[in-house]
């Protein structure tokens, strides 16, 4: 028996989740940093565990969306699209191994919306609205200024998350084109199944680079038996990682089961505030006063895009 909800209610609904989603994603983005220099993780050991785990947990919903939805006229294109997205993983935490703080880590990835953008432009032919260009490149500013560019916070390592979300950026523009013809479910499942070999395979090509050749790769990257596991307190905060990375994503789903990602944008960037803070008060992390201002044009380009689309983006109905 289906039971619609109200718009209303289904958007309350959308907003709670994706604030809960937000705030695990926080708390995943400051274990990120913890394992690596607090239990001596390589960051490619720790992202392909954390997405084992995440893997296992999702079985549920794996086999509530059924194998048989994995069908599909384009394999190479999903196989590229879950490749991007663990790559884009892997540059991420190694960017936390690399001592970026989490403020900055989480910021940047507000350059993401722009990347997107651009590349559904140039690659699938959409038209981009000009309150939608005007608000990305407002994002791109404030991002801007919480790298620290012109300041003595700048440095190379900073362009480390940027490169994250251009590769997440790319994940996305793959979905939009095979969203044209593909299902929701397989867009779902195929990425569930195919992520974590991806994550093995760029975990083996790492170590392999750097048994062969030591000095190419940075320090951090590849360190040590490629599948060692951290020992007491580490494997728990390993498992809760990978437990937060699950239910992220579970929460995501639920997020934009209940209301349209126009409308739940702002809520998702709270995330910069909320990186910030936990890494201010778990880590010690204190951001720099460029943070605030930055932080504060990405959340406020990220309202805009709601108050001027909340009327021609309905809002989904749930069915269950």
């Amino acid at each position: 028996m289906n039971q619609i909800s109200s718009p209303t209610r289904n958007a309350a609904l959308g907003a709670m989740f994706m604030l809960a989603a937000s705030l695990a994603f926080a708390g995943s983005n400051t274990l990120q940093s913890v394992l690596p220099w607090q239990f001596n993780m390589s960051s490619t050991g720790m992202a392909f565990w954390q997405y084992v785990i995440a893997s296992l947990l999702a079985l549920p919903l794996i086999m509530r969306i059924g194998l048989q939805n994995l069908r599909t006229r384009h394999p190479m294109l999903h196989e590229l699209r879950a490749f991007v997205s663990a790559l884009g993983v892997h540059v991420f935490v190694y960017g936390f191994a690399s001592g970026v703080p989490i403020w900055q880590m989480v910021t940047l990835l507000a350059t993401g919306p722009l990347f997107i953008i651009m590349g559904s432009y140039f690659f699938l032919g959409e038209r981009v609205s000009a309150a939608r260009l005007g608000a990305a490149v407002v994002g791109f500013i404030g991002a801007v200024i919480v790298s620290g560019v012109g300041s003595e916070g700048f440095s190379a390592q900073t362009l480390i998350p940027i490169l994250a979300a251009a590769l997440w950026a790319g994940t996305d523009i793959i979905t939009k084109h095979l969203a044209r013809e593909e299902s929701p479910e397989t867009l779902t499942i195929s990425l569930l199944l195919l992520v974590t070999p991806n994550h093995l395979a760029i975990l083996l090509i790492v170590n392999a680079l750097g048994w062969l050749a030591p000095t190419v790769l940075p320090a951090g990257l590849a360190t040590g038996f490629p599948f060692a596991l951290p020992e007491g307190f580490g494997l728990l905060l390993l498992l809760l990682l990978g437990a937060l990375t699950a239910a992220a994503n579970y929460l995501l789903a639920f997020a934009y089961r209940n209301a349209d990602a126009t409308y739940l944008q702002p809520f998702g960037d709270l995330k910069v505030p909320l990186g910030g803070l936990i890494g201010w008060i778990a880590l010690g992390q204190v951001p720099s006063g460029y943070f605030w201002i930055g932080a504060l044009l990405i959340v406020g380009a990220s309202v805009f895009i709601y108050w001027v689309e909340r009327d021609s983006t309905p809002n989904r109905l749930q069915t269950a």
